[in-house]
């Protein structure tokens, strides 16, 4: 009986122990992969209804639609430079649309090079078709690699 319980007692403490090294553990590896970086969204709006954001969206070559919450967000551009996101909004802006910045974080190594390199062409580009049309491709970008595996 008394060795029943000295294992007993032995084994719960054994028990404790892990379960403490796992928990913490858990907490770091949560840490290391919750490493998200900040990217501006030129959002043109937030629609209720699909019909009414498709009218309302027609005009624009290059764009990408979340659907969260009941609702459609439409985005124009994408960014991780606060300098290109005001310039992006100022060509649609001189076009007549209201863009609102918004900014989000995101987690992905992959979207993150490929925003980075798409920054620094925008940021050597010289016609505002060009930044639109490097634009283009970063919303193709962030719909192929974040909005596809996050099943938005």
């Amino acid at each position: 009986m008394k060795k029943t319980i000295i294992t007993s007692a032995f084994i719960l403490a054994i028990g404790i122990l892990l379960g403490t090294k796992i928990y913490d553990a858990k907490d770091s590896l949560i840490t290391t992969f919750n490493n998200k970086e900040t990217y501006y969204f030129l959002q043109e709006g937030v629609y209720t209804s699909e019909q009414i954001m498709e009218e309302n969206i027609k005009e624009f070559s290059a764009k990408a639609i979340e659907y969260k919450n009941n609702k459609y967000y439409v985005y124009v551009g994408i960014t991780k430079e606060a300098p290109i996101a005001k310039k992006i909004k100022s060509i649609y802006e001189e076009a007549g649309y209201q863009i609102y910045i918004k900014e989000l974080k995101i987690g992905n190594e992959e979207f993150s090079n490929n925003i980075t390199q798409f920054d620094l062409l925008i940021n050597s580009a010289t016609t505002r078709e060009e930044i639109l049309t490097i634009e283009e491709v970063v919303l193709a970008n962030y719909e192929e690699i974040i909005s596809k595996s996050s099943g938005a």
